[in-house]
């Protein structure tokens, strides 16, 4: 977590406008339930919880790619394995008062596609690289709108 606190769009701005919803899985969930919940969700990872009621514990994440790399290397069997022998532990996580630029950067440099957000240890969003780049093109149509109008105005 960076807590960069320079301008921009933050990631508390991308909370606010597709919400805080987080799905997530027990460790004990097959790949296939996993499969079928990322399907019907049209997502590309969830969190996976340590415990079966799922609450702010975050054992880890699984995301398409995940699985993929399980079908790869254990076959059809891959989707009757638990959700924890398939998962990567090592999540990295972002904070609400992070830039955009910041995000993008930690996504592009760490090659992952979805981040926690965490504030003061508690679990408070999930973002992903489409909500990174649906921001950062708002953000752009905007400036470029401000400076046609500035051009306009000024002339």
């Amino acid at each position: 977590m960076n807590n960069s606190k320079g301008v921009g769009v933050k990631v508390e701005n991308i909370l606010t406008v597709k919400g805080a919803d987080i799905v997530k899985v027990a460790t004990s969930d097959t790949v296939q339930q996993t499969a079928k919940l990322l399907r019907e969700m049209r997502i590309g990872a969830v969190l996976v919880s340590d415990d079966a009621d799922k609450t702010d514990g975050i054992a880890g994440i699984i995301s398409e790619r995940d699985i993929i790399g399980g079908l790869a290397a254990h076959g059809a069997g891959a989707l009757d394995m638990s959700v924890d022998s398939m998962m990567t532990r090592d999540v990295h996580v972002c904070g609400p008062s992070d830039t955009i630029d910041d995000v993008m950067l930690m996504m592009t440099d760490r090659r992952i596609r979805h981040l926690p957000v965490v504030e003061d240890g508690r679990l408070v969003g999930l973002i992903s690289i489409g909500d990174v780049v649906k921001h950062k093109i708002a953000e752009s149509e905007q400036e470029a709108r401000a400076l046609r109008e500035y051009i306009t105005t000024a002339g």
